[in-house]
C-alpha cells in the first residue's frame, strides 16, 4: 500500500458494479459438484501395485506395515479398531504369536469391549487352539457375565467339541447369576437333546422359582405331558394355582389347567376348574375364560350346563353394573331374578342384602319408589319360596322401621304386611299393623285397604267405624262417602244410607260434588222414593243450572210411569229453555267518518244472554238506574194526564218481560255489589212458577220499543 506525505494510509478504490442485473447463465452448486465429478478431480490414482519376489522384499513389507499399525495406535489407544486390524493383518500372516499379543496389548487398553473378546476368541478357535480358546471365554465371562452373548458361544463351543460335562458346567455357572427366560431354555434344551429329562425337569424347578410367572408354570406342566408324565403335569398345575393364589390368579393357567384335563378326558374336572376360576377372578379380566368354559360345554356338556355358564356370565355382567354404581335399582332387580332361579337361599339372602344396604341418599319419595320394591320383593322371596314366616316378618319390620314416616310413607308395603299377618292366621298383629299406620301416616290408600280388609272378614262395626275415621280425616272425598252410604244400603239400613247422603251434600268442600248428587239421585230411584228424587232435583238445581241436570230430571220425569209423565217433561225442558232467552235491547254508537270526524249516532238492537248478564255486573246496575228513571218519567206524566190514561200507564208498567235499554256511550260506574246468584235463581223461578205468556211479552216487546226511543232521543 501506498502512503501519503501525512502518513496516512491510502484505502483502495473498489470497482464499482455498473449492472447488477443476473447473468444470463446461472450456475448452481449442483451443476459444480456434477462437473467435479464428470472430471474426477477428487479422485486419487490407486497406489502402484508391488510384487514380492523374495524374502528381504517380505520382510521390508511387513516391517513398513507394523510400523504404520504401530504409529496410528500410538497416536490414538482407544481407537479398538486399529487393534483388531492390525491383529487380523497379523493373523494373515499366521503370526499367531504376535496377534495374541497385540490382542493382550488391546485388552489392557479396554477389557470392556465386547467385540474385542469376540474377536481374539474365534481367532484361537480358527486356529485350533481349544485350551486358548477355553481361557479367553472363561476370563470374558468372569469380567462380564452380563453378556449373554459370551455364554452362548462358550457353550455352543464345548458341546461341538462333545465335552457334555464342559457345557454343564459351563450353564451351571450361568445359571448362578439367574439370566433371562431365553437362557434357561437354552439349558433345558441342551439336556433334551441328550435325553436328560430328569435333570430337565431339575432346571424347571429353579426355572419357575427365578420367573415366577404363569406362562413359565404353563411350559413346565406341558413340558411334564408332553413326555408322559401326567400325573406331575396335573400336580405342576396345582402347585401353580396354589402359588398364585386369589390375588395374582390369571384366567390363562386356568385355561391351561382346563385343557390339560379335557384332553385326559377328565370333564369333571374341567368344570370344576372353570367354575373356580369364574369365582376369583375379576369380571372384566375373565372373558376368554368365559369363552372356553362357553365351547367346552357345548363340546360335552348338556344344556343344563350351557345354561349355567351362561347364567354365570350374566351374573359377572350385573356384579361389574351393581358395583360401578350401587343405586342402580333396575340391575339389582335384574340380578336377584337370576339368582333366585338358580342360586341357593343364602346366596339369595346374601344379594337381597347387599342391595337393600344401598338406601337412597336423599329423603324424597321419587328417589325412594324403586328401592322400597327390593325389600317387598325380599319379603315375598322369604314367604313364597323359603316358606319361612319368622324372616318375612323381620324383613317387613326393618323395612318400616327404615321408612322416615314423618316425611313420606308406603301404603303397599303396610297393606302387604297386615295380609301377610292374616296368611298365618294373626288377625290382631294384621290389626295392630293396619293401626300402627293409621296412627304414624294417614293415608286414602291406608284407610282403604284397612276398610276392604274388614269387609273381607265380615267385620261390618269395625267398617263404620272406620268410614267415620276416614270422614273425619278428609270430609270432602265424595267417593268415602258413596262406600260409606252402600255399605249400610247393603246392609238394609236405608235410613242411615239417606241420612249418610244428607251429611256429604252439606259439606262445604267436596272433591267431586255431582257424582256424589248422582249417586244419592241414583239412592233414591232405587229406593222408589220418587217424591224425594224429584226434591232433590229440585236442590240441585238450585246449587247449579247446568243444562246435564235439566236434562236428566227431565228424563227422570219421562222415566216415571204415570200419565202426566210427558207433560212434566215437557214443562221441565220449557221452563229451561225460557230461562236461556235473550232480552232484545236497542242500543246507539257514536260514529266517525274516515277522516276521523264526528258523523252522528247509530241505532242498533242487541240480545243479551242471561250468560253474558251474569258475566257482566255493571250490567245489573244499569239495569236499575234504568228502571228507576223510567218510574220518575212515569209519574211525571201521571201527573200531567187526565186520569183516563192512567190505567194504560199503569198496565204498561206492570209488564213482567220489560228489559232495560242499555246505551253504549253510558260509562256509568258503581262499587254497589251485584245481588248473590242464589236470589237470583229464587226470583226466576218464582217468576217462572207464574206463568207469564208468550203473548203477552211479545205485545210488551212493542210498547219497550217505543218507550225507549222516546227515552234515548231525550
Amino acid at each position: 500500500m501506498a502512503s501519503t506525505a501525512a502518513g496516512k494510509q491510502r484505502i483502495p478504490k473498489v470497482a464499482k458494479v455498473k449492472n447488477k442485473a443476473p447473468a444470463e447463465v446461472q450456475i448452481t452448486a449442483e451443476q459444480l459438484l456434477r462437473e467435479a465429478k464428470e472430471r474426477e478431480l477428487e479422485l486419487l490414482p490407486p497406489p502402484p501395485k508391488q510384487k514380492i519376489t523374495d524374502e528381504e522384499e517380505l520382510n521390508d513389507y511387513k516391517l513398513k506395515k507394523r510400523k504404520g499399525f504401530e504409529d496410528n495406535i500410538r497416536k490414538n489407544r482407544t481407537v479398538i479398531s486399529n487393534w483388531i486390524k492390525y491383529a487380523q493383518w497379523e493373523e494373515s500372516l499366521k503370526e499367531i504369536l504376535r496377534a495374541r499379543s497385540i490382542y493382550e496389548r488391546a485388552l489392557d487398553v479396554d477389557h470392556r469391549n465386547i467385540t474385542l473378546w469376540l474377536k481374539y476368541a474365534e481367532m484361537e478357535m480358527k486356529s485350533r487352539q481349544v485350551n486358548h480358546a477355553r481361557n479367553i471365554w472363561d476370563r470374558a465371562i468372569t469380567i462380564l457375565p452380563r453378556v449373554n452373548q459370551f455364554w452362548y458361544k462358550y457353550t455352543y463351543m464345548e458341546e461341538m467339541l462333545g465335552n457334555v460335562a464342559g457345557c454343564r458346567q459351563a450353564f451351571e455357572r450361568w445359571m448362578e447369576w439367574e439370566p433371562d427366560e431365553q437362557a434357561w431354555h437354552s439349558y433345558i434344551n441342551f439336556e433334551l437333546r441328550y435325553k436328560e429329562v430328569d435333570k430337565a425337569r431339575t432346571i424347571y424347578e429353579r426355572f419357575v422359582l427365578v420367573h415366577p410367572e404363569v406362562k413359565n408354570w404353563i411350559k413346565y406342566g406341558r413340558f411334564e405331558e408332553k413326555h408322559g408324565y401326567i400325573a406331575h403335569s396335573r400336580k405342576v398345575y396345582e402347585r401353580a394355582v396354589e402359588f398364585f393364589g386369589e390375588d395374582y390368579v390369571d384366567e390363562n393357567l386356568f385355561v391351561a389347567f382346563a385343557k390339560f384335563e379335557e384332553t385326559q378326558k377328565e370333564f369333571e374336572r374341567v368344570r370344576v376348574i372353570y367354575k373356580y376360576a369364574l369365582d376369583r377372578i375379576p369380571k372384566h379380566q375373565a372373558q376368554e375364560l368365559f369363552k372356553f368354559y362357553t365351547m367346552f360345554e357345548k363340546k360335552f356338556g348338556d344344556r343344563r350346563g350351557i345354561e349355567d355358564v351362561i347364567v354365570n356370565k350374566r351374573r359377572f355382567q350385573y356384579e361389574e353394573e351393581v358395583k360401578a354404581n350401587p343405586h342402580n335399582y333396575d340391575a339389582w332387580f335384574d340380578y336377584l331374578r337370576l339368582v333366585e332361579n338358580d342360586a341357593d337361599p343364602d346366596t339369595v339372602r346374601e344379594v337381597y342384602e347387599r342391595a337393600i344396604a344401598n338406601i337412597p341418599p336423599i329423603q324424597e319419595k321419587r328417589h325412594w319408589k324403586r328401592y322400597i320394591y327390593l325389600w317387598i320383593n325380599y319379603a315375598l322371596y322369604e314367604e313364597l319360596e323359603v316358606k319361612d314366616a319368622e324372616k318375612t316378618r323381620q324383613v317387613y319390620q326393618a323395612s318400616l322401621d327404615l321408612i322416615p314416616h314423618k316425611k313420606f310413607t308406603f301404603a303397599k308395603i303396610w297393606l302387604l304386611y297386615a295380609q301377610f299377618e292374616i296368611r298365618q292366621k294373626n288377625l290382631q298383629g294384621s290389626r295392630r299393623v293396619m293401626g300402627t299406620a293409621i296412627g304414624k301416616c294417614p293415608k286414602n290408600k291406608l284407610l282403604k285397604g284397612y276398610i276392604e280388609l274388614e269387609l273381607q272378614l265380615r267385620e261390618f262395626d269395625r267398617c263404620r267405624k272406620l268410614y267415620e275415621k276416614y270422614l273425619e280425616f278428609s270430609p270432602e272425598n265424595c267417593t268415602t262417602w258413596i262406600k260409606f252410604s252402600e255399605l249400610e244400603t247393603i246392609l238394609g239400613d236405608v235410613e242411615r244410607a239417606r241420612a249418610i247422603f244428607e251429611l256429604a251434600i252439606g259439606q262445604p268442600r267436596l272433591d267431586m260434588p255431582e257424582v256424589l248428587w248422582k249417586s244419592y239421585i241414583d239412592f233414591e230411584i232405587e229406593q222408589e222414593e220418587f217424591e224425594n228424587t224429584r226434591n232433590l232435583y229440585k236442590r240441585l238445581l238450585q246449587r247449579t243450572q247446568h243444562v246435564k241436570v235439566w236434562i236428566s230430571y227431565a228424563k227422570y220425569e219421562l222415566s216415571i210411569d204415570g200419565p202426566d209423565r210427558l207433560q212434566k217433561c215437557r214443562q221441565i225442558f220449557e221452563e229451561r229453555v225460557r230461562k236461556l232467552m235473550p232480552d232484545k235491547v236497542k242500543k246507539r254508537r257514536k260514529l266517525t267518518a274516515e277522516d276521523g270526524s264526528d258523523a252522528g249516532w247509530e241505532e242498533y238492537y242487541d240480545y243479551i244472554f242471561p250468560e253474558d248478564a251474569a258475566n257482566q255486573p255493571n250490567l245489573k246496575l244499569l239495569a236499575m238506574a234504568k228502571m228507576w228513571k223510567r218510574q220518575q218519567m212515569v209519574e211525571d206524566e201521571d201527573d200531567n194526564k187526565s186520569p183516563e190514561e192512567s190505567p194504560e200507564v199503569a198496565e204498561n208498567d206492570k209488564s213482567p218481560q220489560e228489559s232495560p235499554e242499555v246505551a253504549e256511550e253510558t260509562q256509568t260506574t258503581s262499587d254497589e255489589p251485584a245481588a248473590p246468584p242464589e236470589a237470583e235463581r229464587d226470583a226466576e223461578m218464582d217468576r217462572d212458577d207464574e206463568g207469564s205468556s208468550e203473548s203477552d211479552s211479545d205485545d210488551d216487546e212493542g210498547k219497550k220499543e217505543s218507550k225507549s226511543g222516546g227515552e234515548d232521543k231525550e
